[in-house]
């Protein structure tokens, strides 16, 4: 399983990525380890995560997702946390 995700920085800013394991991507953020991006605006919340199958899937969703205005990543992000927890 892949996962797409997106962080919310110190300076409101957000970052969309993909991993094959969202924990220790999480922690490579913490710990400058990750993207250079994060790394300079640290710390990060993270705001969003999809799961998908094949990290082609994952790839497709997250092209999608950095198309996106702001305001579009807000409504998804939000969208995101009216959903029931499984």
């Amino acid at each position: 399983m892949y996962s797409v995700y997106i962080l919310k920085c110190n300076n409101g800013a957000l970052y969309t990525g993909i991993t094959n394991n969202l924990e220790k991507r999480l922690r490579d953020h913490s710990n400058g380890c990750g993207s250079k991006y994060v790394r300079s605006h640290l710390p990060f919340n993270l705001v969003y995560v999809a799961r998908k199958r094949t990290k082609s899937a994952a790839l497709k969703r997250e092209c999608v997702i950095k198309k996106m205005s702001r305001a579009e990543k807000m409504a998804l992000i939000k969208q995101n946390k009216k959903k029931p927890t499984k």
